[in-house]
């Protein structure tokens, strides 16, 4: 990598569409190693920046300059593959160069065996070497298998790529993408299509590989725990912000308060976005960290007494499962009551015995792996499919109002004011307040000449503006919403969120967007996919931590049981001298439960620090979320080295 020079460099960059102006004296600089995500409002130019630094697109005015070393990818909105060729055959095309590579130095190793003093070879083999390295491509075979996997892709790795959906071959090209692992990877909306499993994944192998980034995405976690830096499209030109969305919100909050009264509604928004997002994160980590302790002391226990195991698996379960909702539950009014609900399709059975009550007020979300029936499950709440068995019983004259992908409610060749005004006039009622259209509209950020634009001349992105902002104006006593945040900036999800917290009916949403759902949600319905509904009132992040908590748990316990097994058989052939701890190990283990502790306090002064605004203004938030980081990272490396070092321990202890 060559972090001296940047991989892209455009400046002075000018673009027009027809009248629109997109850029206008635009600069951007990718150096290598960095992670950038670009936001801004649909339609501000995101896209066309990313496809003029991949050189697929040209600008009117400027000049684009890259470093001719790197290979630069694009993740294509709709890919292309060869006619004929399976999944697997489709991922394994995109890496015939380092398959090729892999061929050559298996054949420069047997040359050099022949001819070990040979210098063009040994430099050639180095050079080779060199390449794998780079793109760590030297254990290709397990990485398909595990990406095939964790995509959801091995079922049909057979099955012609023709034959698959168009949210299907998206992964298939973003496997492959993401195994040839290029010098610099674009990436356009790539958590679409994937469920919260695949995104937690993707995180993960673009950190641990290392990429150079550029992406979009409305994913705001996803975001958060991958860019080292942001850029936001505004007036024509990039503003550019250190770190992830966290750290985006706290310094645009700075800098639109020095632009005073004119941003003073924005300003407002994203002060309660990021007082929301410090107060979770914040209360989310003090719970984690008081769990990780937990689990840290138990997991000790566990390498001396296995069925500890069996306690620790049971917390974790519970605390799954934590209630934070109201006690009053009497007094709400009874939208939905399920009793025994089972469907199944196609042999394969989504929902079993599955029984709940939905109130007046209730904001649900209804999550899960693709595939598992949560549209499947609205549709059954809605009366569009019966169950196979058990009874949904709806409240007296309950009204629901559906927003579902397809936006069933639009008309295209309707105007806007026709839509929300079809009797005439310009007025509309919102949540009993008495509004003109426009000022409405111009709150989902519609501006005036869009009145009397139709709906079919409308972007998608657009059209679900138009359909979420016709649904308050309705009275009902329930919203079902079908992936409602697809193809909406972040800014409109932000108005769409504000929207629903304050709403007075029930919410019941399906969504993959783990920002969205802890914002909004007050209790979980997880569907697994093999029948059962498990119910939570956990934020979901956190869930998706426990769950992640109790699979690593599962590895622990394996690993535990195949390796006392050898150690029993051993004892029982032999008495062999049993190890010892060395000098450092033996300090180790007596000076590492005093600094845990002292890392212990440390974290906890932190934490109470970040919750205290005279406190954080004082050192500063950005300061002390490092330090808070840091001494979490070291918490986490002392407590691994504490554990492996009792785990020793228990085996002297077993030779004994």
């Amino acid at each position: 990598m060559k972090n001296a020079m940047a991989y892209i460099d455009l400046y002075d960059i000018a673009k027009t569409y027809d009248v629109k102006t997109i850029f206008q004296g635009m600069d951007f600089h990718l150096e290598g190693g960095e992670r950038v995500a670009i936001v801004g409002p649909n339609g501000c130019g995101k896209s066309t920046l990313m496809r003029i630094a991949a050189g697929i697109e040209e600008p009117d005015e400027g000049k684009r300059v890259v470093d001719r070393s790197v290979e630069i990818a694009l993740l294509p909105q709709q890919p292309r593959f060869a006619v004929g060729l399976t999944v697997r055959e489709a991922i394994e095309e995109q890496l015939m160069e380092l398959k090729s590579a892999q061929e050559r130095y298996a054949r420069l190793s047997e040359a050099i065996a022949q001819s070990p003093d040979d210098r063009a070879l040994l430099r050639e083999h180095e050079e080779v070497a060199a390449f794998l390295d780079h793109h760590n491509a030297w254990d290709l075979g397990s990485k398909i298998e595990r990406v095939l996997q964790e995509f959801r892709l091995k079922a049909y790795e057979e099955r012609p790529v023709a034959t698959l959906s168009g949210g299907e071959q998206r992964r298939v090209a973003l496997a492959g993408l993401i195994l040839r692992r290029p010098d610099v990877l674009l990436l356009d909306e790539p958590t679409n299509h994937l469920d919260v499993y695949m995104v937690e994944f993707l995180e993960e192998i673009l950190l641990k590989e290392k990429f150079t980034l550029l992406f979009i995405s409305h994913d705001r976690y996803f975001i958060d725990h991958l860019a080292t830096r942001i850029v936001e499209v505004e007036d024509h030109r990039l503003v550019s912000y250190e770190g992830g969305y966290e750290r985006y919100l706290n310094q645009k909050e700075r800098r639109l308060a020095a632009l005073q009264r004119e941003h003073e509604n924005l300003l407002r928004l994203l002060k309660k976005e990021e007082e929301w997002l410090r107060r979770g994160v914040q209360a989310r980590q003090t719970r984690n960290q008081g769990r990780k302790k937990r689990v840290l002391q138990l997991r000790e226990e566990a390498a001396k007494n296995p069925a500890i195991i069996r306690k620790l698996r049971i917390e974790l379960e519970r605390e799954k499962k934590s209630w934070k909702g109201e006690k009053t539950l009497a007094k709400k009014k009874m939208l939905f009551e399920i009793e025994g609900l089972s469907y199944s399709v196609g042999g394969r059975t989504l929902i079993r015995d599955f029984s709940t009550r939905i109130l007046q007020r209730d904001k649900l979300a209804v999550v899960g792996p693709n595939g598992s029936g949560k549209s499947t499950l609205l549709r059954l709440l809605l009366g569009k499919i019966a169950p196979d068995g058990g009874t949904i019983r709806r409240g007296v004259d309950i009204r629901i109002g559906y927003f579902d992908q397809h936006r069933e409610m639009l008309k295209d060749d309707a105007t806007l004011i026709e839509t929300f005004c079809p009797d005439g006039g310009d007025r509309v009622m919102v949540e009993g307040k008495n509004m003109h259209v426009y000022g409405y509209l111009r709150s989902f950020l519609f501006p005036r000449e869009y009145l009397d634009k139709k709906i079919g001349q409308l972007s998608g992105g657009e059209k679900n503006r138009v359909a979420l902002a016709l649904l308050f104006t309705k009275h009902y006593d329930c919203l079902i919403l079908d992936e409602p945040t697809n193809d909406l900036d972040i800014q409109t999800i932000n108005i769409l969120e504000e929207k629903l917290i304050s709403y007075q009916g029930a919410v019941i949403v399906v969504s993959h967007d783990r920002y969205f759902v802890d914002k909004v949600a007050q209790k979980l319905l997880i569907l697994r996919g093999d029948g059962s509904v498990e119910e939570s009132h956990r934020p979901y992040s956190e869930y998706l931590e426990i769950e992640k908590e109790l699979r690593e748990l599962q590895r622990f316990e394996t690993r535990l049981e195949s390796e006392s097994r050898p150690r029993r058989e051993e004892k029982s052939r032999s008495q062999k001298r049993p190890p010892k701890l060395s000098y450092n190990e033996q300090r180790d283990l007596e000076l590492l439960p005093p600094k845990i502790e002292e890392l212990e306090a440390k974290i906890e002064a932190l934490n109470a620090c970040l919750a205290d605004p005279e406190c954080y203004n004082q050192k500063g938030l950005a300061t002390l979320s490092e330090e808070l980081a840091a001494a979490e990272e070291e918490y986490e490396r002392l407590g691994e080295r504490y554990l492996e070092l009792l785990e020793k321990v228990e085996e002297i202890e077993a030779h004994q």
